[in-house]
C-alpha cells in the first residue's frame, strides 16, 4: 500500500509529462521587407492592382504606398521622406528631383488626358471647354499640381476658339484649386463644383458618378509619366523589380485597362 509522499511523488512525475517545457516564448515572427512607392494621385487605383501583384511574385515583400500630388511627393522625398520608387504625373518634378540627385534616371511608362467632369445629372449644363466659362463653380488643381498646370495650359491654348480673353473668364469661375487630381474629383462626385478637370483615368474610376465632357483635341495637352527609383533607397533591387513590372507586359496591362495611353 503506498503512503501520501510516493503518491505525491508521482503526481508530480505525472505533471512534468504532461507539461509544456519552458522554451522562452515563441520565436518571433519574420518581419515583411518594405518596398515603399510614392506615386501621383491618378496612379492611385491602377498602382494598387499592381501592388497586389507585386506582392504574389515577392513572397515576404510588402508594398506600402503614397499617393499625392507629384510636387508634393517630390518635396517629401527633398525633406528625406523614405522612398524606393517616385512615379510622377509629369516630368516636370521628376527633372526637378533629377537634378537634385535625388533619382536615378528615369523612363516613362505611360500618358494621360485631361477632360472635364460633371456630376451625372449635370446640373450647369456643362457641355464643352466653352461652358466652363459661365459655370458658378469650378474646381481645378492648384497651379504647382501637374492636372493644374495642365489645365492652365488648355485654357490658353483655347483662346484660338474662344477668344483671348476666354482664359480669364473661366478664372473667375474657379472656387478651389486642389493639391491632388483626386481631390478635383472629390468635389464634383460630392455635387460641391459644377465642373471640374481631371485626367480621363479618374473620370473613368468614378464610374456613373459623373459626365465625361471631352476637350478639343486641338487645345488639349498630353501628360507623360515618368518612374525612377529614388537614389539611395532602401530596398534598391525591389525598386528596379517594381519598375520592370510597371513598364513590362503585366503593367502595360493593367494601365491600359484602367485608360492610361502607352508611353
Amino acid at each position: 500500500m503506498l503512503t501520501r509522499a510516493p503518491i505525491a511523488a508521482v503526481v508530480a512525475a505525472a505533471s512534468l509529462l504532461v507539461s509544456p517545457v519552458p522554451h522562452g516564448g515563441d520565436p518571433p515572427k519574420p518581419v515583411a521587407t518594405t518596398l515603399t512607392v510614392f506615386a501621383a494621385a491618378s496612379l492611385r487605383d491602377v498602382f494598387g492592382t499592381l501592388g497586389t501583384t507585386f506582392e504574389q511574385e515577392h513572397p515576404g515583400v510588402k508594398v506600402r504606398f503614397n499617393f499625392a500630388g507629384s510636387q508634393e511627393l517630390r518635396t517629401q522625398i527633398e525633406n528625406g521622406a523614405p522612398a524606393d520608387v517616385f512615379a510622377s504625373a509629369d516630368t516636370r518634378r521628376m527633372d526637378q528631383a533629377r537634378s537634385a540627385g535625388l533619382v536615378d534616371p528615369a523612363d516613362f511608362f505611360a500618358t494621360n488626358t485631361p477632360v472635364i467632369v460633371v456630376p451625372a445629372d449635370n446640373p450647369a449644363h456643362v457641355r464643352t471647354l466653352a461652358d466652363l466659362a459661365r459655370v458658378k463653380r469650378l474646381v481645378i488643381g492648384a497651379p504647382e499640381v501637374p492636372i493644374g498646370n495642365y489645365t492652365l495650359q488648355i485654357l490658353d491654348r483655347a483662346r484660338s476658339l474662344e477668344g483671348n480673353d476666354f482664359p480669364e473668364r473661366v478664372r473667375t469661375r474657379v472656387v478651389s484649386r486642389e493639391l491632388n487630381v483626386r481631390q478635383v474629383l472629390t468635389k464634383v462626385t460630392l455635387g460641391e463644383a459644377d465642373a471640374g478637370v481631371v485626367y480621363r483615368t479618374d473620370a473613368r474610376s468614378a464610374g456613373d458618378k459623373v459626365r465625361v465632357v471631352e476637350i478639343p483635341r486641338e487645345v488639349n495637352v498630353l501628360a507623360d509619366y515618368p518612374i525612377a527609383t529614388v537614389a539611395g533607397a532602401l530596398q534598391p533591387e525591389l525598386a528596379r523589380a517594381w519598375v520592370a513590372l510597371v513598364r513590362g507586359s503585366v503593367g502595360q496591362a493593367a494601365l491600359a485597362q484602367a485608360g492610361f495611353g502607352p508611353p
